[in-house]
Parts: structure tokens; sequence; C-alpha cells
């Protein structure tokens, strides 16, 4: 693999790695725009229930996830052209053995009939010249050993080293996609439970639909209460029934992308055996998490290794004005078939000197030149894109526990307004309009307060993510115990 060839397969691997963050972040569910949506099925179908812990979700996720699966044979494919580079500087040796049935034209090879009289002298005594012939054919074989030697290849050299840094990048690389697979496993797994929250707040309130319908329907029987609070009330009921079928329907797709992303079968049941976890942590700076950041994310890592291989080989392609020195030989046997073999060897060293190559020398510069330029764009990017996701980790993080201290007080007030309000009809005070209109608040009460739980979870992720510590420390953000009750304040 010659240098220009290496820039190429460089640059697209840097491609490969930009493209697919990219697509990760953004988390699109089809799996053939997003490989992180999608995975490799690796556990086989199971007629029982699975019982599936967040930490399972996500190592199955690390062993299965497709994203995952391509990053992996990335770093492969970068260790493997790096023993392609290197085998250029080390020895090689090969063995070599022919035989067979040779004709030659020795007029072709410059030996004229006129020439041939000089040629008496080493004849035996008494041969004829008339038996030299032009044309012969001869049956030989050959053995031999090969051995050849770079001996000095400056711009080789810089060309490996250039490949290790690749083959860190490439490493990092892997970890980073590690980290987006946790990210992302978690975010589905999260999700899911937000899910089956929703889906089991909305049975709460069918079921609480359903006795305030036998309750109208006892009462109109009897004569206490107008056909029209029946009527109501089997309406609420029967508008909260769909609301429980979509939600239950919403918490199955959740079970199914899931299944996809962490390599269980689509058909697979599954029983999350978590609750919505939550968790209290402490403050951090954004001078403390810019220097978490620094050190652990993987991408700035993996880019400051990108920048490594390029600077090497932007010296790579000065160095390719300068002389070359190698070392070829060989030792065997060579003779007549079946005859005398005679020993044979050669030791030859090399120098070339390029002289006049100027096209290919300063077109591989100006390649080596813009790919180091665009990787300390992408460097100077990264440096400010981090601290942006850290500022904007840290403000969603605040704002989403704000956010849930009201939703969880929502909850406890809709939830006493509700029980007020029932009571109110018990006593035959009013009808059951404004039971309906307190169940509808505390439902939106319950939903919001859902979601605010899902998005302080997800902020918390996130700003793990951000901090490059999501696939080591995710426990530490997500302790697996209930958010605190809703209560009225």
């Amino acid at each position: 693999m010659d240098l220009r060839t290496f820039i190429k397969v460089f640059l697209a691997a840097g491609a490969f790695a930009a493209c697919a963050a990219a697509l990760a972040q953004s988390n699109p569910a089809n799996s053939a725009v997003n490989p992180y949506a999608g995975s490799v099925q690796a556990v086989p179908f199971a007629p029982e229930v699975r019982q599936l812990t967040l930490d399972d979700a996500i190592r199955l996720g690390i062993e299965n996830n497709l994203a995952l699966t391509l990053a992996r044979q990335q770093q492969k494919s970068a260790s493997a052209q790096k023993l392609q580079l290197v085998n250029v500087l080390l020895p090689n040796m090969s063995l070599h053995g022919e035989t067979g049935v040779h004709q030659y034209n020795l007029e072709a090879f410059g030996f004229h009939p006129s020439i041939i009289p000089e040629f008496a002298k080493f004849l035996p005594p008494g041969t004829a010249l008339s038996s030299f012939h032009l044309v012969t054919r001869v049956d030989t074989t050959i053995g031999q050993a090969n051995f050849s030697q770079a001996l000095f290849n400056w711009a080789g050299y810089d060309v490996w080293r250039a490949a290790g840094a690749v083959e860190k990048a490439a490493f990092y690389n892997t970890q980073s996609s590690r980290g987006l697979v946790v990210l992302n496993v978690g975010d589905t797994y999260l999700q899911a439970l937000a899910a089956k929250s929703q889906a089991d707040y909305a049975r709460s309130l069918l079921n609480t639909d359903l006795t305030l319908l036998n309750q109208a329907h006892e009462e109109h029987l009897a004569g206490t209460a107008a056909n029209l609070d029946e009527l109501r009330a089997r309406v609420q009921y029967q508008s909260q029934a769909q609301t429980v079928i979509a939600a239950d329907d919403d918490f199955e797709k959740a079970k199914i992308a899931l299944n996809r992303e962490i390599g269980l079968p689509p058909e697979q049941k599954i029983e999350l055996t978590e609750s919505a976890p939550y968790a209290e942590l402490g403050s951090i700076s954004i001078e403390e998490a810019r220097a978490e950041a620094y050190a652990s994310r993987q991408d700035y890592q993996g880019l400051k290794q990108e920048l490594r291989a390029a600077e090497l080989e932007r010296k790579a392609t000065t160095h390719q004005r300068f002389p070359t020195l190698e070392f070829d030989g060989n030792w065997g046997v060579t003779g007549i078939s079946g005859g005398v073999y005679h020993e044979t060897f050669s030791a030859m060293g090399t120098l070339s000197v390029p002289v006049f190559e100027e096209a290919k020398f300063r077109g591989d510069d100006d390649v080596a030149q813009a790919q180091l330029e665009q990787i300390r764009a992408r460097m100077q990017d990264l440096t400010v894109k981090i601290d942006q996701q850290l500022r904007d980790s840290l403000l969603d993080l605040e704002t989403a526990e704000e956010t849930v201290k009201v939703a969880r007080s929502n909850v406890g007030l809709a939830t006493t307004a509700l029980d007020q309000t029932q009571q109110r009809f018990t006593a035959g005070v009013t009808d059951n309009l404004p039971v309906a209109e307190a169940q509808s608040t505390l439902a939106q009460a319950q939903t919001q307060y859902v979601n605010s739980v899902l998005e302080l979870n997800e902020a918390r992720l996130g700003l793990a993510r951000n901090l490059g510590i999501v696939d080591t420390q995710y426990k530490t953000y997500l302790h697996g115990r209930q958010p605190p009750a809703a209560t009225n304040h």
C-alpha cells in the first residue's frame, strides 16, 4: 500500500466515524439510516417472557448492536492496514523452485553464425562446428531462497507510524460507538419505562372511570341522578378505554424498538423489571465538566490521533524526496535436471534517488496538507462543540430537575382535587361533570410527570455522554429506585 492509497483509506475511515456519530446523535429509528437503531440478531427466540433489567439491555446492546459491530470491524481493518504497511519495512523471505524444458534462440541473443568459429577453442577436440546449433533446448531445475530488506525508507517509516495513529483512532472510535450504544439503549429502555408508566396511569384512571360509571348508573336507576350523568360517565369511560389501548400499543412498540437495538428477536416477549430510575446528583461546574470531557471523551481522543496521523502523512510526502536503500539477495542451486547441480547466489544493494517526480510529489503533498487542515478544522470545531454540549447538558439537567418538582406537585394537587370532586359527587352536591374535568386534569398532570422524569433521566445520560463516561458510569447517573412520590405541596 503506497502513501496515496493510505491517505484515501484514512479519509474514508474518518468520514465513516464522523457520519456514524452524527447519525447516532440524531437517533432516527430506521436502522437502514442509523445503524445504532439496529443489531446483529444473536439471541435466539424463547417462548417464555424474558426478564430484562437496564444492565441486561446495555450488555446485550454492547454485544449485538449493529453500529458497534461495524466499528469493531473498522478497528480490525485499521490493524490489518498497519500490518500491510509494516511489511514494507520488515525483512521479506521467500522460497522459489522451478523445473522445466526451455528452448532458446541464441541468434536472438546476439550469437551470429559468423562468430561460431571463435568458440572452437572451447569445444572438445574433434567436435564438428556443424553440430553447434543456434536453437538449443535445455531441461533445467532451479531452487533458491530469496531475501530482501529495506535498509532506509524514511517516508515508509512515517507512513507506518501514521498507520499506528490511525489504529489508535479506530480504537477510540470503537469506544465512542460503545458509549453511544449505552446512551441509545439507555434512552430506549427509559422510553419504554415511560410508556409503561403512561399505560399504568391510563389503566388506573380507567378503573376509576368504571367505578364512577357504576355509581352514576345506580343513582340513575334510583332516580337520584339524571340520565345525562350516566351518559357523561359512559363517554368518559370509553374515551379512557381508547387511551389505554393507545398507551398499550405505544408500550409494545417501545419494547420492539428496544429488542432491535440489543439483538433480541422483534417477536421476543420481554418484561422490564425496573421502574423509572431516579438519582440525586451533585452539582458540577462547567470548568470541571470541560476538564473531564477533554480527558475522557473518546471522540476527542480519537480525533487527536487522526491529527497525529495526518501530521505524519504530511512529513512522509516530504520524505518521499529522500533516497531509499534496499538489499536483495538469493542463494540456491541450478543445473540440468537429473544431472549435476551448482550453487548460485546473488547479493545486491540498491540505492534509489528520485530525480524528477515533481508532479507526483506535489500532488501527494497537496493532498496530505488538505487532509491535515481538514482535521485541524474538525479539532477546533469539536473543542467548541464540547463546550457547547456541556453547557446545554447542564442547562437541560437544571431545567429537568425543576420540571420534575413542579410536575410532581401538580400530580398531588390534581389527585387531591379529583378526590374532593368525587366526594362532592357522591354526596349529591354536584353532578359528575366536575369529576370528568378533574380526571382530565389528573391525566394531563400524570403524563407531564412521566415525561418530565424521562427528560430528567435522558438529560443525565446526555451529560454522562458529553463527559465521555456514559459507558462506565451510567449507573452513577441512573440509580434504580423510584422517583419521589407525587405529593401535594
